[in-house]
């Protein structure tokens, strides 16, 4: 039986990462592989019999000794106890092959240098900027920055980066030197997926090479997913309401255009964002955090979904989700959302910060008839169902584990 050995900070269904992790999991398992996760622990986590190897959690938001803090930042650079850990499972279930994704802050990329020395070959996929940008976001002040390409990093501290904090943007600072004058990434990963193809072009700008990246997209199941839904007339949003998601611009399009919105989520920017729906007198409804069947019906009975994002996006699932739910998606051009829309096709593309452009784009949507807004869903579920797909991503990257060396043999049935 093929073993794959699926590591992750959270082994819950925390974000997209999470998300993506955790599918792929089940879809490997599905398919008669031996998956063992590895993860840190928390009391949301799944459960597993590998949960004692877990490392010790690290929660940033909780008040904490000063010694506790000392050690907890220790451990953000370079976790011993994470290498410890995993040399026992490796002893006790040596995989074929490993894959990771989120590990930094938390399992640290130290465990890079463990699965290096066993011989095991190593992907991870990216998720998002960190390993271009010490702010894994590439944000300053909520606004896209590149200020640290061409190595100077220095600039997380100097322009406090990381929260407006100073202690903390010097931890990632210690942290980004000292992985990278170790190479834990680039010595000891043999390929990253990249799910969007800016990602890839926005890493080699950064100095990564290109042989060492794989384009893979993100996957869903659209089979899973209810269509045939009634169409009440709003548009949806749905995610963390923080400053670089670009809601603000929506709540302003939305009162220029006379269109009925929902948000779906909670977040930093939520007093303020109801106090400029009050002053625009934008018809809102702030519908608090939904998921499940809760938050497929929102997107599913919404005239369509908008992403009017303002920073670098890699591949939002969401996109994906409302597609499988035949609903059209109005997204900005940054990022990777571009390559997630077929512009006039599976929705509309608008200009990121630009409140009359996404009103112009939520008023021509709301003009179709409904059987054009109908066809349009139909369209974009049909295309997640073939390039992305889950048979899809589980060929692309069984194909990528055993160009690697990896003795996978094909389960039966895929």
């Amino acid at each position: 039986m093929p073993g794959l050995l699926k590591i992750n900070n959270y082994f819950y269904r925390r974000g997209g990462a999470e998300a993506v992790f955790l599918d792929h999991i089940a879809m490997f398992e599905q398919a008669g592989w031996d998956v063992v996760p590895f993860a840190m622990k928390h009391e949301l986590n799944h459960p597993s019999p590998w949960s004692d190897y877990f490392v010790s959690e690290i929660e940033y938001g909780r008040q904490t000794r000063p010694l506790t803090k000392i050690r907890q930042a220790a451990k953000v650079i370079y976790s011993f106890e994470a290498q410890r850990n995993l040399a026992r499972v490796i002893e006790k279930r040596r995989p074929a092959v490993a894959h990771a994704h989120n590990v930094y802050h938390h399992l640290s990329p130290a465990i890079f240098s463990t699965l290096k020395s066993a011989g095991i070959p190593t992907v991870m996929t990216v998720h998002d900027l960190k390993l271009a940008c010490p702010s894994y976001k590439m944000l300053r002040d909520n606004k896209v920055c590149e200020k640290c390409k061409g190595g100077h990093t220095y600039n997380v501290l100097v322009h406090r980066c990381i929260k407006g904090s100073a202690v903390l943007s010097g931890v990632v600072l210690a942290e980004t030197l000292l992985h990278r004058s170790l190479g834990l990434y680039r010595k000891n990963l043999d390929r990253l997926v990249v799910p969007s193809r800016f990602y890839m072009d926005k890493l080699e700008e950064w100095g990564w090479p290109r042989e060492q990246m794989v384009y893979i997209p993100n996957f869903i199941d659209a089979g899973s997913f209810e269509t045939g839904w009634a169409k009440p007339g709003y548009f949806a949003f749905a995610g963390r309401l923080a400053p670089e998601k670009g809601i603000g611009t929506l709540i302003r399009a939305a009162a220029l255009s006379k269109q009925k919105l929902v948000i779906a989520g909670t977040g930093p920017e939520e007093a303020s964002l109801r106090a400029l729906a009050a002053s625009t007198g934008a018809d809102v409804v702030f519908a608090g955090y939904l998921s499940g069947a809760a938050l497929h019906r929102l997107i599913g009975e919404a005239t369509a979904l908008v992403l009017p994002s303002e920073w670098y996006e890699n591949a939002p699932i969401s996109v994906l989700e409302a597609y499988a739910l035949e609903t059209p998606v109005i997204g900005t051009r940054i990022g990777g959302i571009p390559e997630l829309i077929r512009d006039g096709e599976t929705g509309y593309m608008v200009a990121p910060g630009a409140p009359d452009d996404l009103a112009a784009a939520l008023a021509r949507m709301a003009a179709l008839s409904a059987g054009a807004r109908h066809a349009m869903g139909k369209t974009a579920r049909q295309w997640v169902s073939t390039v992305f797909s889950s048979a899809a991503y589980f060929r692309a990257t069984t194909e990528l584990y055993s160009s690697l060396g990896a003795a996978l043999p094909t389960p039966a049935g895929r």
